[in-house]
């Protein structure tokens, strides 16, 4: 008897990946266009906390989703890259805040 293999249909984690991205740089881009403003951290933070607290605990679904789901485990690995690629985007806005 053969298994049929369905596709990895869990769209949520894309949409969160992509969503905070599109904020933390709006957010960012309108800090430097303001030059620095402080206002603009002060609505940034509860966004950064937030989308900190989301993003962990999709990590944690699509972690036991990759270790359950053996014959899925490509689409599952390229969401949670896609996932965790935020970070590295995050720390160089991070960088750039910083020195301004």
């Amino acid at each position: 008897m053969k298994s049929i293999d369905k596709p990895f249909e869990e769209k949520q984690s894309v949409e969160l990946a992509v969503g905070s991205f599109i904020i933390i740089t709006f957010l960012f881009a309108l800090y430097v266009i303001t030059n620095g403003n402080s206002n603009v951290l002060i609505l940034a933070w509860p966004f950064a906390v937030a989308a900190i607290i989301a993003n962990s605990i999709m990590f944690f679904h699509l972690t036991e989703k990759f270790i359950k789901l053996q014959e899925q485990r490509k689409e599952i690995g390229f969401k949670i890259i896609l996932l965790l690629s935020n970070i590295p985007i995050t720390f160089v806005y991070y960088l750039v805040v910083m020195k301004l």
